[in-house]
């Protein structure tokens, strides 16, 4: 099996168009040049570098351009980051929530940036191991996608090796595009890393000024980790054009260019919903429970939270309680018998513990009184009923709707799965035997259970080991469990369930994760955040596309707390880095939620199947539109751009600092100036007609006409953007009203399909209906709500249906999905079927252009099946009149 990516996520082209726009006005080069440390060519490395010839004032109006449209504050000046001793290193910010396919985004700005100004040479610097993996291997799978998409244009992508450093000599010199993949720990260290020092294969050089050379511009994955002194001085080592930084919990955004945050990825059903499965241990007032919830210490004090249980004269309750230096938790109890002997001996703020007289220690995050070893068999248990509920309801789906499913197990202690004892591998099978013996999953033909499961830990010669996640040791295993990614996802691959020990670390994912449970003996210092963010990716079916489908797309994290304890510390996390507010109600509670019920004799309703007869046709589209009206308005939009500035040249000056055979050389000084500027004009047509898809002789009319083709001598990329943007908004406003569908006949859904593709929501977003054909409505939004709950109410109305995912209607811009079908009488009892679209405003003037062409290409689907289509925002506008005016095409 294959993955397929999409080419046309616009969330990701934004991102993508950012960055590119930064460089708005940069001409196409080449950029062969030689680094000279002197007046003396001797001692220079002839590189085709990345050449940057916008003046600083020129990229800050770009930047806020680009921050504008995306909503964003603006930057009064490039911020740079100051580095100690060596300058100051211009940075620019992309922020993307996990799983939204951050590392696609910006190896696809690479191909953009070259396609576009012809930048050659980049370098992605990562933090760890398995970052560094998850990028090769998305090399590695975007391999064929990018080389669709740009034409196959040759790429060489590789991992620094510092026994291979003459390598670099080739990234300096080859006139190709170059990928570099490099470790900070690479190149953080001056005085012993092999990348400063001279090579007699690299003529004496030191490899490091072969990068320099080149001008790279720097990818940063995850630079929050990359904010120390000692890690900017190692990036501005590099000597970059620039630095991108991409991630989702940035410290710093520099110079920010696009936000796609947590709550916008979850509300557009980017990431899978998050539902919370909590396994619970009951309270059990036989045993002397106590929690060491925290220790901090003051200038005067030290003192610790904890929380046991107390008699407060008519029940035993659990509550928290502050300790000092001799409390007595006898006394703190209400006089419980259980809780004599435990004095505070001691409390240590800095190894952050409690000793007791009767020589019980809890360290921070540490509980007693509770079974520990039962609530994690209990998890595990839980996480796998979890997952065979999944196989079932997926295997219900069509044949290529279909997706592999997999459970991830995070455990601290590798013994627990690999070693003599391995309790928590001798509880799963325990659990998988049992439940994969139930007949309710014997249709699922499940594998014996010694084929289901698998561990990726790190190893040496002595055996498996607990590591960090990010040392030598655990390279092999990313390796192993990066190159599997395929694999794991085909449906003829039994592995399913998956233990591992440091891969919740930033950089391993894979999309079809729908279960997460995290084992641990003691407490984890592991973030919500980073928790879920293995799983969040949406997953991919058995044909390699990936899957919008919310009644599937749902991550359940398997927790020892309470669904609201574990969802309250998600949004904190969220906020805290974020800074916006996330709310709880998006995070779900697994066991609150139902499947709609269809109707006793739903599909004999005779209101229903004479609906159903008028809306069930498929169609196709053309879209027509005078030629001469597009050359007019298109040439019309060219003549009104803003006007196109002349380049300017971005000068620099390198010095010797040492010769001989520790040859050392650093950029002394950096100016722009005006220059005569004389660029080689493009063929603008062939350009256009590459991205339009239009004649030349049409364009070539356009560009006549518009009276600007002197400004393609001045700057031709910034002439080719701007006219490029102007001739696609004018043949999106032309698709908007030309647009036309006709029937085919013989070809439309099955009714049926209501029984086979079951309705699945949070009860939370149920509103109970008695006129529809199911017994409620599952809303996405209050509008939504209160429409449902109104239409409900209506004598008028007999009939209504919101439409299901599967019901959609093609258009030039994708899918369309309608809201609404209804049936209502007028005053004389005449039934009127139609649908209807829920919308902010009925002004579709206000609305995105590609939203404005999903309506129209609604009404256009609909008019051809004679169905009458309104637009309202109530239900109480809606009336007879409206609806019969809509078939004579106004509202």
């Amino acid at each position: 099996m294959r993955i397929k990516f999409e080419s046309d996520q616009e969330y990701q082209l934004e991102a993508i168009r950012a960055v590119t726009g930064v460089f708005e006005g940069q001409p196409l080069g080449e950029g062969l040049y030689t680094l000279s440390m002197e007046s003396d060519e001797l001692y220079g490395i002839a590189a085709y570098a990345n050449p940057l010839l916008l003046s600083p004032e020129a990229l800050l109006e770009n930047v806020r351009r680009v921050q504008e449209a995306n909503g964003l504050p603006l930057s009064e000046r490039l911020e740079a980051i100051e580095i100690p001793d060596s300058g100051i290193a211009l940075n620019f910010s992309v922020e993307m929530e996990t799983g939204t396919g951050k590392t696609y985004v910006y190896l696809r700005t690479i191909y953009e940036l070259h396609r576009l100004y012809g930048f050659k040479k980049f370098i992605v610097a990562v933090p760890s191991v398995a970052i560094r993996e998850g990028v090769l291997s998305n090399l590695r799978l975007t391999k064929e996608h990018f080389g669709a998409l740009y034409g196959n244009v040759p790429v060489d992508y590789w991992v620094y090796d510092s026994k291979q450093v003459s390598r670099l000599r080739s990234f300096a010199t080859e006139s190709t595009l170059q990928i570099l993949i490099i470790n900070i720990d690479a190149f953080n260290k001056p005085g012993n890393n092999v990348i400063f020092l001279p090579n007699d294969r690299l003529s004496g050089f030191r490899p490091i000024e072969f990068i320099r050379a080149a001008r790279p511009i720097v990818i940063v994955d995850e630079p929050q980790n990359f904010e120390s002194d000692l890690a900017k001085r190692a990036l501005a080592s590099l000597n970059p054009l620039c630095t991108l930084r991409y991630s989702a919990t940035h410290r710093n955004p520099y110079n920010l260019l696009y936000r796609l945050d947590p709550v916008r990825a979850y509300d557009l059903g980017l990431v899978k919903q998050i539902e919370v499965t909590s396994v619970l241990e009951e309270e059990n007032f036989n045993v002397p429970y106590l929690k060491l919830k925290e220790v901090k210490a003051t200038k005067s004090s030290i003192s610790a939270k904890a929380e046991l249980d107390v008699w407060d004269g008519s029940a035993t309750k659990r509550k928290s309680v502050t300790l000092k230096q001799g409390s007595d938790l006898y006394e703190l109890s209400g006089g419980r018998e259980l809780y004599r002997g435990y004095v505070v001996d001691e409390i240590d703020a800095g190894f952050k513990y409690v000793s007791f007289a009767n020589g019980v220690r809890l360290e921070e995050g540490q509980e007693q009184g509770v079974g520990a070893d039962a609530l994690m068999r209990a998890q595990i248990r839980e996480t796998v009923r979890e997952h065979l509920n999944k196989e079932l309801a997926v295997a219900r789906l069509p044949e290529g709707q279909r997706l592999k499913v997999l459970s991830l197990f995070f455990i601290d202690r590798v013994a627990n799965y690999r070693g003599e004892d391995a309790k928590f591998r001798r509880w799963f099978e325990e659990a998988y035997l049992e439940l994969s013996a139930l007949p309710a999953y014997a249709s699922l033909n499940l594998p014996p259970v010694e084929q289901v499961h698998g561990g990726y830990f790190a190893e040496d010669r002595t055996g498996w080991k607990d590591t960090s996640g990010n040392t030598q040791a655990d390279e092999e295993a990313y390796e192993k469990i990066m190159r599997d990614k395929e694999r794991l996802l085909s449906l003829e691959e039994p592995l399913r369930f998956i233990f591992s020990h440091s891969a919740l670390r930033e950089g391993w994912d894979n999309p079809n994760v729908f279960q997460i449970c995290t084992l641990n003996e003691t407490r984890s210092e592991v973030k919500k955040r980073q928790e879920i963010g293995r799983g969040l990716r949406l997953p991919v079916r058995e044909n390699g596309e990936r899957s919008f489908d919310a009644r599937v797309n749902r991550l359940t994290v398997v927790a020892n707390e309470s669904y609201r304890d574990f969802a309250k510390a998600l949004q904190t996390e969220i906020e805290e880095e974020t800074g916006i507010a996330f709310g709880q109600e998006r995070i779900k509670n697994s066991r609150e939620r139902r499947t709609l019920k269809l109707k006793k004799g739903w599909e004999l309703n005779e209101d229903f199947r004479a609906l159903w007869e008028r809306i069930k046709h498929h169609t196709r589209y053309r879209v027509e539109f005078d030629t001469e009206d597009l050359v007019q308005r298109a040439a019309k939009a060219i003549r009104e751009m803003p006007k196109v500035e002349r380049p300017r040249y971005r000068i620099e000056k390198g010095c010797i600092v040492r010769l001989g055979k520790d040859l050392e050389t650093e950029l002394a000084r950096v100016n722009t100036e005006d220059l005569d500027f004389r660029p080689a004009v493009p063929d603008l047509l062939a350009y256009l007609q590459r991205e339009t898809e239009l004649t030349r002789g049409t364009l070539a009319r356009i560009l006549k006409e518009s009276g600007r083709l002197a400004d393609a001598k001045v700057n031709p990329q910034q002439f080719i953007d701007l006219a490029l943007a102007a001739v696609r908004n004018t043949l999106e406003e032309l698709m908007v009203e030309g647009i036309k569908y006709e029937r085919l006949e013989g070809q439309a859904y099955d009714m049926m399909l209501f029984e086979s593709k079951e309705l699945i929501g949070y009860l939370d977003k149920i509103v109970e209906v008695s006129n529809s054909i199911y017994d409620g409505v599952i809303f996405q939004s209050e509008v939504e709500r209160g429409f449902a709950e109104a239409l409900d109410r209506r004598e008028d109305v007999k009939l209504f249906v919101k439409l299901p995912d599967w019901f959609e209607v093609d258009t030039p811009l994708g899918k369309y999905r309608p809201d609404w079908a209804v049936v209502m009488v007028d005053g004389e009892q005449e039934k009127l079927y139609f649908i209807c679209e829920t919308k902010g405003s009925k002004d579709v003037t206000k609305l995105r252009v590609s939203e404005r062409l999903k309506i129209e290409s609604g009404r256009a689907h609909f008019r051809a099946l004679e169905v009458p289509y309104v637009v309202e925002t109530s239900a109480a506008e809606l009336s007879p009149e409206r609806v019969r005016s809509s078939c004579q095409g106004s509202e």
